[in-house]
């Protein structure tokens, strides 16, 4: 029976700030590396095996990994990167404090930009394009398909076609499967993977550095899922 596993990284340090963070680059909180440290603990009681790994390149998702590899004994299983599971890109919103936003912008749009499916935060300012175009984890990329803010709708389709071309055929051969990223991300996969609408996923909350467990069909389809 193919298992998928949904983490999403520990809380961070911007987590913790109450900032868009976005792609910003921020690593865990001490609270963010204690939830990944618990996490992979538990994942070494309930005697889980993973085959492979997939992680963001943003550090806070790659860290929460390697806690979860550590504390389960796991380091040497294989861990594949991919900005396509990164985190929603913010654009101009991040590294503003959300309560400053909703001075600035109006606490409703604020929500729009946060909450619905398809509409897309303000774009980053040049200064900010400029940072991210010299930034070497992004060295690889088009600058076309390089976004300068996102909706949830515009990160399910990076996300999805990743999931179709590199997890799923994990699954489909049976594996175990760690996928190690961020709240908007994950979402998208969890849109996709339960068929929910996008009325029903802007209130869709996954709690930071916990394990979700699906059990799967060999199709794919979900049997039951639960946090461990």
């Amino acid at each position: 029976m193919p298992k998928l596993i949904l983490c999403r990284h520990g809380q961070s340090e911007w987590n913790a700030k109450n900032l868009f963070t976005g792609w910003a680059d921020v690593d865990l909180s001490e609270q963010g590396k204690q939830e990944a440290i618990t996490s992979g603990q538990k994942l070494k009681r309930q005697e889980i095996e993973i085959d492979i790994v997939y992680t963001s390149l943003l550090k806070r998702a790659i860290n929460t990994t390697y806690y979860l590899l550590e504390q389960s004994d796991q380091l040497y299983i294989p861990v594949v990167k991919s900005w396509r599971l990164n985190e929603r890109h913010y654009g101009g919103l991040q590294g503003l404090n959300k309560d400053d936003a909703r001075k600035q912008y109006g606490e409703q749009q604020v929500h729009l930009w946060r909450r619905s499916y398809d509409v897309k935060p303000p774009e980053q300012n040049s200064k900010q394009w400029q940072s991210y175009l010299e930034d070497r984890k992004y060295a690889h990329l088009d600058r076309r398909v390089m976004p300068e803010g996102e909706s949830l709708k515009d990160t399910l389709d990076r996300v999805i076609p990743y999931w179709s071309d590199q997890v799923s055929q994990q699954l489909l051969a049976n594996k175990t499967v760690l996928v190690s990223a961020h709240g908007n991300s994950l979402r998208a996969l969890i849109m996709f993977l339960e068929n929910v609408s996008p009325e029903d996923i802007v209130g869709y909350e996954i709690k930071t550095g916990a394990p979700l467990i699906y059990d799967l069909k060999e199709d794919l389809t979900v049997i039951d899922k639960y946090y461990l």
